[in-house]
């Protein structure tokens, strides 16, 4: 069976990847401050069908699919890439706006709330990157069936991922207003964030380790 050590560096990663701004955590937080907690709770439904999903196609093994095709995996990692440039560039560019920045959104009924939460995820680079490359690493033939493995790992990344996503859709509106009387934090979250999806744009483009076969 998976060892305890295996689960917890994916825990670990899994932490470090949603303290990252990225597509989810700018599409809950823009939800919520703008339709409420409610609004946010449901599109974090969607977003934790997409984790499903990505776990299911890594339990049947289809990220063997990328580790024997490489150039497909190559273009997941820099089409990622550019997005996240694309993301850091629209934080820090004049005139950019926070994560936290309350967005003109009009109110979406609950199916298309959790429509796009699902979309937003399986269009996260980040998250692709995390399933197609990272997760199967943690998995060891030796410990049992792979598929297993696996499974348990995407649960213990799908744990992690929903509850800090669920407290930041919770604590959206008092960040953003905390964020709002003080332009000073605005400006530095937004260049923090921005620096912190350039950086992961950059080892992402810059990596050259190939797919891991599951």
């Amino acid at each position: 069976m998976i060892s305890l050590a295996a689960l917890a560096s994916i825990a670990l990663v899994a932490l470090g990847l949603v303290l990252t701004p990225g597509p989810n955590m700018i599409y809950l937080v823009s939800r919520s401050v703008t339709q409420g907690r409610r609004a946010g709770l449901i599109s974090l439904g969607g977003v934790a069908t997409g984790f499903l999903i990505y776990a299911a196609a890594a339990t049947a093994g289809i990220t063997t699919v990328f580790a024997l095709v490489p150039p497909v995996y190559t273009a997941i990692k820099l089409g990622g890439a550019a997005y996240l440039l694309w993301l850091a560039w629209q934080a820090v560019r004049p005139g950019g706006t926070s994560a936290f920045a309350p967005r003109e959104l009009p109110p979406d009924p609950p199916r298309r709330l959790f429509a796009m939460g699902l979309v937003t995820n399986l269009l996260n680079p980040k998250i692709a990157i995390l399933y197609v490359s990272l997760l199967p690493q943690f998995a060891d033939p030796d410990r049992g069936g792979v598929a297993v493995q696996s499974l348990l790992l995407a649960l213990v990344q799908i744990a992690v991922a929903v509850t800090v996503n669920g407290l930041i859709v919770l604590g959206a509106g008092s960040i953003a207003a905390f964020l709002a009387r003080r332009p000073g934090w605005q400006r530095v979250q937004r260049y923090v964030m921005g620096s912190v999806l350039a950086g992961l744009a950059a080892r992402i483009g810059l990596d050259r380790s190939r797919a891991a076969i599951a």
